[in-house]
C-alpha cells in the first residue's frame, strides 16, 4: 500500500550544492526516508564531483540507503518541474540555475563538512553535525510541504 493517495502526484524536490558530494546527498537520502513515496527527490551539484566516503559512512550509520547515490549535475534537471529547489550551501545559492518549473526556492546554508580538518573522528563529527541539522530541518519540511500541498501524513497514510 502506498503512503500517499492514488491521485496525488509526489512533491518534487531537488537539493543543490556545489559538488553534490555531502550536504545535498545527505538531504536527498533523508527526504527519501522521511517523505516516502509522497516525495520525489533528487540532488545535484553545480560542479559535481564524487560522493565523499564519509558522507556514505554517516548515512550508513543512520541506517539510510546509499545504493544508487552518486553525484549528478544540475544540468541533468534543467527544464524539469520541481515544487521545491533547495540550495544547501552558499556558493550553490549564488550560481544555482533558475528552474523555470520551480515553484519555491529555499536556501538552507550549512557548513561544508568536507572542509573539516583534524583526526578522522573530528572530521566525522563535522559530517554528523551537518547530518543531524539536516535531519531536523527535513522532518519539519515534510510536515510543512505536505500541509502546503493540502495533505498530511495522517491523510496520506490513512
Amino acid at each position: 500500500m502506498s503512503d500517499r493517495p492514488a491521485t496525488a502526484e509526489p512533491i518534487r524536490v531537488i537539493f543543490v550544492c556545489t559538488h553534490n558530494s555531502a550536504r545535498s546527498v545527505m538531504a536527498e537520502a533523508l527526504l527519501r526516508r522521511h517523505g516516502g513515496s509522497r516525495f520525489e527527490v533528487v540532488s545535484a551539484g553545480v560542479e559535481p564531483g564524487a560522493v565523499r566516503p564519509m558522507t556514505l559512512r554517516v548515512l550508513q550509520e543512520a541506517g539510510l540507503e546509499t545504493a544508487g547515490l552518486h553525484s549528478k549535475s544540475v544540468g541533468e534537471f534543467i527544464g524539469q518541474p520541481f515544487n521545491y529547489v533547495i540550495t544547501v550551501c552558499d556558493q550553490a545559492r549564488q550560481v544555482c540555475p533558475v528552474f523555470p518549473g520551480g515553484r519555491r526556492t529555499l536556501h538552507w546554508g550549512y557548513p561544508d563538512p568536507s572542509e573539516a580538518t583534524g583526526t578522522e573522528e573530528e572530521q566525522l563529527a563535522a559530517y554528523r553535525s551537518v547530518f543531524t541539522a539536516l535531519a531536523e530541518r527535513i522532518a519539519i519540511f515534510v510536515t510543512l510541504a505536505e500541509r502546503e500541498r493540502g495533505t498530511s501524513t495522517a491523510t496520506a497514510t490513512g
